[in-house]
């Protein structure tokens, strides 16, 4: 999709928008496109009313190089022009400019973190938006409410020339993908990958590595991927959570994650590393 673009994350709008801006405009977790043949993509406007919509919220996200970036959200009963619609995000996915796609997913998530901290969970008191930094204070108690972020590691384990895959309950027919779970409180990450292996899987551990890490909106977490080698053990499943895990190699691979994901990315590497 070509060169990547630069984004610089903002909170204050500018004083005054004089030129059209991305808006990334939500409808519960739905994202407003226009539809062209192949693709879709994202209205810039000078402000979303153009196009006689009335936002039950908005914020200043940044601007995308030089244009600014804002997210919004409309009401259920709200109408769209004919040649718009709204989709969710993993159907825009390679659909999409892969720049504005990823801003979408941070768009998505700072909508819904404003509207779920409306009031204080420590006292019930409505909070405030601040204009200094990403967050909303309850007037009464001072309690700050920040983007809510969860983070998750997930890891490929390698054997020689065998990966580990393994079936959640929850997958779609057929596919097979990496091991993954959320870090617990107190945990380091590679704590986290240890304990997550042993308790899904049952097998041992060792050399993990750093691999790359990835938003994913799916509703607010941060997957901090990994890669790690096999040492020991047989694989004895979490019957609550995984199904089915099993070591593949490279020529008998089972229906695998779409590109979106960073599950691929590890496995995709995994594969190239053998082909070398």
């Amino acid at each position: 999709m070509g060169k990547k673009r630069r984004f610089v994350s903002g909170i204050t709008p500018p004083p005054q928008q004089t030129e059209s801006a991305w808006w990334f405009i939500f409808q519960d977790q739905r994202l407003l496109v226009q539809n062209d043949a192949s693709s879709v993509r994202i209205p810039a406007l000078l402000d979303v009313r153009e196009l006689g919509l009335r936002p039950v919220r908005q914020h200043y996200l940044g601007r995308l190089d030089n244009r600014h970036c804002y997210a919004a959200e409309v009401s259920t009963e709200a109408s769209i022009p004919q040649d718009m619609g709204f989709e969710g995000l993993r159907q825009v996915y390679g659909r999409l400019d892969e720049d504005l796609f990823w801003i979408s997913t941070r768009a998505i998530q700072i909508i819904d973190w404003d509207k779920t901290h409306q009031f204080c969970g420590r006292c019930g008191v409505r909070t405030r938006l601040l204009d200094t930094e990403r967050a909303r204070e309850c007037p009464q108690c001072s309690l700050l409410h920040f983007p809510r972020l969860a983070p998750a590691i997930i890891v490929l384990i390698e054997r020689g020339r065998e990966l580990l895959l393994a079936r959640s309950r929850r997958f779609a027919p057929g596919m097979y993908s990496v091991l993954a779970g959320f870090v617990e409180p107190g945990e380091t990450l590679e704590e986290a990958v240890v304990r997550e292996v042993r308790e899904e899987v049952g097998i041992s551990i060792g050399s993990i590595r750093y691999f790359e890490s990835q938003p994913w909106p799916f509703p607010h977490s941060l997957m901090i991927g990994f890669t790690a080698t096999y040492e020991g053990g047989e694989i004895s499943l979490d019957d609550k959570e995984i199904e089915d895990a099993a070591w593949f190699t490279p020529e008998n691979l089972p229906p695998l994650p779409g590109k979106i994901s960073i599950a691929r990315k590890l496995i995709d590497a995994f594969l190239e590393k053998q082909r070398h």
